[in-house]
Parts: structure tokens; C-alpha cells; sequence
């Protein structure tokens, strides 16, 4: 008697994270093959020539070929893997199942009341970028700011809870691979988003938002899910942009839900 082969899902991390950023998360669902792969530029990832969208989804694609699968898998991304997942799901359909697309980044960041943070966070990172490399990572990846855009996503009152996401901040956010490839990755992160895709994925889509997200606000993200042909959009309250680490088990049982492997 031959055994079935589980289904595989692989999960794609967001800006500046590594695998480690979606392992919660992971050993929660049941059932998978799960593939957390390191994005190029980060973490042990690969180097590109260049880290624009279009690097990004080749990658990918390559990545998934190479597992040589029996049947497509699930594919997952978080904030801007979900970009990277999006462009990918619009460019190679027929590659996957279905689609979850967590904290998804759902306005263009360039726009609306953040524009000028962002502004200021290109102007940051292209600082690093003309640095010598010594310097450029020390910039880069100084604790005070680390931990300021911490403090500024992280909604749990908990303070244990805090103090976990506080640390693994220090520990996994600064593990680029030099001040040019993190610089052309955020200025990807930030010249696309999911919105530019959805129109144009025929796959079943889950999106996942935290009710509390200031990256993509809710009402963003109603407005999002309404541009796909076949999405649904979960909410999952008092979580703002760090479902992976504030939230990992409703973020987990939404996912094995919607690809019910079991």
C-alpha cells in the first residue's frame, strides 16, 4: 500500500526577517511538509545581482522547482513575503494550490499618512548603503533603532510576551547580508503591494490582518480583499503587524482551516 504524500506549504518571512520569524507558527499546523526558506538578502538566503520584485519571484520559482514536488503546494507569505508571494501566485498560477497572505501589505506605502516615514526610512537605509561596510552595518543595525520600530509594532500588553518579540528583534533583524541588498530589498518593499496583484491571482486566497496593523490598516484591507476574484479576509484582533509572534496559533488554525490538509 502506498503512502499518500503530505502537502507541502512554504512560508516566505517578511523584510529584514529569516525563518526563525515564522517557526511559531509552523509548529503549530499539522499534516505538512512545511518549507521555511531563508529570502535572498537575508539570514542564510542566497545573493542576487539585484533584489528588485522580479529577483524576488524568480527565486522563488527556482526555489519551488527545485523541491521537484509531487503535487503544487500551499504557498505563505507574511507582510513582505506577501508581496513576493502575490507577484509570484499573479506570474506562475497553475505552481500552487491556494494562497495565505498574513499582515498582507495592502496600500502603497509611498501614499497616504505614512509617506513620510517611509521617506525618511529610504533616506536611512541609503545612508547605510554609501557607508563602508563596517560602519554601514553598525548603522544599520544599531539596537536603539531596532528597538524603537519594535516598541512601534508590537500591541500585546503582556509583558513577557514583549520581551520575547524585543528579542528576537535583536537577534534575527540585523542579519542581512550588506547594506546594498537590504537597501534595494526595502526599496522593493516599498514600491509594491499585494493590491497590484490580486486582480490577477485565480487562486484561492486567504488574507490574514491584525485588527491593530498600522502597516496595512484594516480598512485597507477590506478594500484589498475585495480585488481578488476568490478571497476571504480573516480578522484577528488586538494584534497589529506581529501575528507571527503575538498571535501564532490563530494565525495557524486559520491556515490549517483554509488548506485542510487533515
Amino acid at each position: 500500500m502506498t503512502t499518500k504524500p503530505r502537502p507541502t506549504l512554504i512560508m516566505i518571512h517578511g523584510f529584514r526577517g529569516t525563518h526563525h520569524g515564522l517557526l511559531l507558527i509552523a509548529k503549530k499546523l499539522r499534516g505538512f511538509t512545511i518549507i521555511v526558506p531563508d529570502l535572498p538578502g537575508f539570514g542564510r538566503g542566497q545573493h542576487l545581482k539585484n533584489y528588485d520584485l522580479d529577483a524576488y519571484v524568480e527565486w522563488l520559482h527556482d526555489f519551488i522547482k527545485k523541491q521537484k514536488l509531487v503535487t503544487p503546494p500551499f504557498l505563505f507569505g507574511h507582510s513582505f513575503g506577501s508581496i513576493v508571494c502575490a507577484a509570484y501566485a499573479k506570474k506562475y498560477p497553475k505552481t500552487i494550490k491556494r494562497l495565505v497572505l498574513v499582515n498582507p501589505i495592502g496600500a502603497p506605502a509611498l501614499e497616504g499618512p505614512k509617506k513620510t516615514m517611509t521617506k525618511l526610512a529610504i533616506a536611512y537605509y541609503k545612508i547605510g548603503a554609501k557607508l563602508p561596510q563596517r560602519s554601514a552595518h553598525r548603522w544599520l543595525s544599531a539596537r536603539a533603532i531596532v528597538r524603537v520600530m519594535s516598541i512601534a509594532m508590537v500591541k500585546t500588553p503582556d509583558k513577557g510576551l514583549r520581551t520575547y518579540v524585543h528579542h528576537q528583534h535583536d537577534r534575527y533583524f540585523s542579519r542581512f547580508h550588506s547594506a546594498q541588498s537590504v537597501l534595494e530589498a526595502f526599496t522593493t518593499s516599498v514600491s509594491h503591494n499585494v493590491g497590484d496583484f490580486a486582480a490577477d491571482i485565480p487562486v484561492p486566497t486567504l488574507l490574514i490582518a491584525g485588527s491593530l496593523d498600522d502597516i496595512t490598516p484594516l480598512s485597507a484591507q477590506y478594500g484589498l480583499v475585495k480585488k481578488f476574484p476568490r478571497a476571504t479576509l480573516k480578522v484577528i484582533d488586538h494584534v497589529g503587524h506581529l501575528t507571527h509572534y503575538e498571535t501564532p496559533e490563530r494565525v495557524a488554525e486559520l491556515t490549517q482551516a483554509f488548506t485542510n490538509p487533515l
